[in-house]
């Protein structure tokens, strides 16, 4: 397989938007590192396509290159059903210069993210007051910067969120009309009739044999922008892995985790089991979900595309600190599938090393975690539950299990406030009010609270100044100020430093094995 070369991402105009020539190469390349950055509507056709199509390379006097899929339904293209636009990782607009580009590049993620997670999009008098603007010029940079209104975003969104689903899934067309925004099967057969001259039942029969399965659950490719150190997350992941709730086939990168899943849906929670194997001859990853999970699938997707990062990407992060961490090409920032399991684990880890916490952690299932049935007999339980660990009776068991008791009480705190929804760990969350929020909870200072917002709410900003690890790794452990010295330095690799710290973590690994989580267990002492 040819080495993949790693492109600057396309410049932006005023008018044109994107360099023609440098996407054309793109194409004729069949380049994944540009994957979701841009799409190409064919004039000949009427149809448009990801930059790894694999059809016949239009002429480039046919080519129209557009940077959302919404500019190409705007100007009348149809989405290509062998590349499946839908399936492009997103982008993760950002800009650190255009104060104008931020607020549309915001706006544009918000709406993104909720139609994503199966979630209702804010409108746009609400997205203003949070951006701090009003409604009527959130509308007008959103369309001078996309050359779309926000409703024709939104539109988009949804119609290829649909359009995923209806092909890749078992779910009923009500089902995946509500999950997608359009409120019913008759609003969501309408608009495929308007946009793309189908019916939701003409896709659907187009792909069920592909959706035929000889295995359990519902088969899925996740696809991503290379490179991808696959071998660094996947040691990473594994290392931290507790057995019952996760389980590992292989070895290096040819690996395949399985693991359990607890989700909430309506008053109840559900549960499930995922499968999870890179392909290592194209850049994808093969999703199984078990057909448990199928009411909560599209939010279930979207949260493990987020704890591999599968949506980054290289060229941006590498433009931003691959001058002073050039091995950090490719490398992912390590997500959750369960928030709350996460700053749980996180507590478990203050001040012992990453295997000490394990053992806790395995412990912690072990005892009071909960059945779950899956085709591998090795994997049977789940992590405990907010509902679990907030009961009082259960302090006992965790203290026979040697937790000490500042973490009974940190464990506790927690999951009293996440069980009663006073505290949202999911990526929707806003980081600034869920820092102050953990860090009331006794147990949890600066550092661990860092810890938990850039993994379980994908926070790629975090810089706990007060890490002693990362003091040493980036050389200002003996300055008069370290956490000074390291927040003068941390401003050069903004807004991306959380990638920059994983970076440094990685220059100690081979060293020592470390604790991810050094803070003591009196945290009001730690921040005077």
């Amino acid at each position: 397989m040819r080495p993949l070369q790693i492109p600057p991402p396309p410049p932006a105009a005023p008018d044109a938007g994107l360099d023609a020539q440098r996407c054309y190469q793109a194409m004729a390349d069949k380049d994944a590192a540009w994957d979701g950055l841009f799409f190409t509507g064919v004039t000949s056709t009427g149809i448009y396509c990801r930059p790894v199509c694999r059809v016949k390379l239009p002429r480039q006097a046919n080519c129209r290159f557009f940077e959302t899929a919404a500019q190409a339904e705007a100007h009348g293209f149809r989405p290509c059903l062998r590349c499946r636009p839908e399936l492009a990782p997103a982008r993760r607009f950002w800009s650190t210069t255009d104060a104008q580009a931020v607020l549309a590049e915001c706006a544009a993620q918000q709406l993104q993210s909720a139609i994503q997670q199966g979630l209702k999009p804010p409108s746009m008098a609400a997205l203003a007051a949070q951006l701090g603007v009003s409604d009527r010029h959130l509308r007008r940079l959103f369309l001078r910067h996309w050359q779309v209104s926000p409703l024709q975003f939104l539109q988009t969104q949804r119609l290829l969120h649909a359009k995923q689903w209806l092909q890749d899934s078992p779910l009923s067309v009500a089902h995946v009309a509500r999950a997608s925004g359009f409120g019913s099967a008759r609003r969501l057969y309408a608009a495929f009739a308007q946009h793309y001259q189908l019916s939701p039942g003409q896709l659907r029969t187009a792909s069920a044999p592909q959706r035929k399965a000889p295995l359990p659950g519902t088969a899925l490719v996740l696809p991503y922008r290379p490179p991808c150190q696959i071998a660094t997350l996947w040691q990473f992941l594994k290392d931290r892995s507790l057995s019952g709730m996760e389980s590992w086939e292989g070895q290096g990168p040819d690996a395949v985790l399985r693991r359990t899943v607890r989700w909430p849906h309506a008053s109840h929670a559900i549960t499930g089991w995922l499968e999870l194997r890179w392909d290592r001859t194209q850049a994808v990853v093969h999703l199984r979900v078990s057909a448990s999970l199928d009411p909560v699938l599209p939010q279930v997707v979207a949260q493990v595309r987020d704890w591999l990062d599968l949506d980054a990407e290289p060229a941006r992060i590498a433009q931003v600190i691959g001058r002073d961490f050039p091995q950090a090409l490719g490398q992912r920032l390590p997500g959750c599938l369960d928030g709350f399991e996460l700053a749980v684990r996180a507590i478990l880890g203050q001040q012992i090393s990453v295997k000490a916490a394990r053992t806790l952690g395995q412990r912690l299932v072990n005892t009071l975690g909960e059945p779950c049935n899956t085709p591998w007999p090795e994997l049977n339980r789940t992590f405990p539950s907010p509902a679990t660990l907030a009961r009082e009776e259960n302090a006992a068991h965790m203290g026979s299990l040697g937790l000490v008791r500042q973490r009974q009480k940190a464990i506790q705190a927690l999951a009293q406030a996440v069980e009663s929804g006073n505290l949202d760990l999911s990526p929707q969350a806003k980081v600034e009010p869920t820092l102050q929020a953990l860090m009331a909870l006794p147990g949890i200072g600066p550092w661990t609270a860092h810890y938990i917002a850039m993994r379980a709410l994908r926070w790629v900003d975090a810089w706990p100044v007060q890490d002693v690890a990362l003091q040493t790794a980036l050389g200002v452990r003996q300055h008069p100020r370290p956490t000074q010295a390291l927040e003068a330095l941390g401003q050069a690799w903004r807004p991306c430093r959380s990638y920059a710290l994983i970076a440094a973590w990685q220059r100690l690994a081979p060293q020592a094995e470390r604790s991810d989580h050094p803070e003591p267990h009196n945290h009001k002492a730690h921040t005077q």
